[in-house]
């Protein structure tokens, strides 16, 4: 015989209430809070089925737009953008199906596939996706989170970084510390988030009293290999250099400093470098990468709990989430 929502109660030191409330999928109680009942309730045995009449059945889709290839999805970022995802959807239990929509095949027949067999909601990841991806899901009939990209629709909500501003902390953060006017290692592969982040960069610079026609900006592949290589042809060419950089992402920032050293530059000595991101390899570079730290599995658990609330609501109104930055410091900027 399965644990009663009482019982449950009473072994938490919880009110009954507050209980009702978690298993229901209603608001009224702390993440916390909701987050220990519903584990004690799965590990006790809590039979789910006779509350959850409203739960849609089926699974949640994560969906990975692959266009270029500039996600990578063996990495820390990726990890933990689905570890957020993950873990949300077992507390709540939905099941979760990750799969990939490549640019270069019928994505209509395969969404049109996952939707008639057992799709009830849609996380995408749209940090590739450009404004025409975008008519593929505008007639879908499943409540669609885009996460990490933007698109005006009032079909689906949107949670993504906040590029402008987390670009324009980095780059007014490098001129307080160089008090030079910092150059840009702008992204070759056009991505929203990247567009976004110069608009960031570029405000930061008209504010702070420089002229952006002579901004130095530098075009490199999006990884560190392609970085690496485009930077010792750009120091081949005799370009001219700037005293610090502020990087599109961590990848550009980590082949670009890779470039300056063994071109002779001491980093931060003589250039001092800011990334974008937060990923592990900014702890491996010599010297460490100064970046911006993103909460990526944080906004994962945005992204599952803001469609699990969507699928429980009777009402539905679009959002757009963006989520802050921070400056993580360590040794590549002085």
């Amino acid at each position: 015989m399965s644990i009663t929502a009482k019982e449950l109660a009473k072994i938490l030191n919880i009110s009954e209430a507050s209980v009702s409330i978690a298993l229901n999928g209603k608001s009224g109680i702390s993440n916390k809070t909701r987050k220990k009942i519903l584990e004690t309730a799965n590990n006790l045995g809590y039979d789910f089925s006779k509350i959850k009449t409203h739960k849609k059945n089926g699974k949640i889709y994560f969906l990975i737009f692959q266009r270029n290839g500039a996600v990578v999805t063996d990495t820390p970022f990726f990890r933990k953008l689905t570890n957020g995802i993950s873990d949300t959807c077992k507390i709540y239990n939905y099941p979760l199906n990750i799969q990939y929509l490549l640019y270069n095949e019928d994505i209509k027949k395969h969404l049109d596939s996952i939707i008639s067999y057992d799709c009830i909601g849609i996380i995408l990841l749209g940090t590739e996706m450009q404004k025409e991806d975008f008519i593929y899901f505008l007639d879908i009939n499943v409540p669609i989170i885009l996460l990490d990209s933007y698109y005006n629709t009032s079909k689906m909500d949107c949670i993504l970084i906040n590029n402008m501003d987390g670009a324009y902390q980095a780059t007014e953060y490098l001129i307080n510390k160089t008090h030079s006017h910092p150059g840009y290692l702008h992204s070759s592969y056009k991505i929203n988030n990247f567009e976004e982040r110069a608009d960031g960069y570029f405000k930061a610079i008209r504010n702070n009293g420089f002229s952006i026609n002579q901004s130095i900006i530098h075009s490199l592949s999006p990884s560190i290999e392609g970085a690496y290589a485009d930077m010792n042809a750009i120091i081949k060419n005799n370009e001219n250099i700037a005293e610090s950089y502020f990087a599109d992402n961590d990848l550009i920032a980590a082949g670009a400093l890779k470039s300056f050293k063994e071109n002779g530059f001491n980093i931060p000595e003589d250039i001092s470098i800011i990334g974008f991101d937060n990923q592990i390899i900014c702890t491996y570079t010599e010297p460490s990468l100064t970046t911006v730290n993103v909460p990526t599995e944080y906004m994962g658990k945005m992204a599952a709990k803001r469609l699990i609330s969507i699928l429980l609501e009777k009402e539905f109104f679009p959002v757009k989430i963006e989520i802050n930055t921070s400056i993580l410091e360590r040794n590549s900027v002085i």
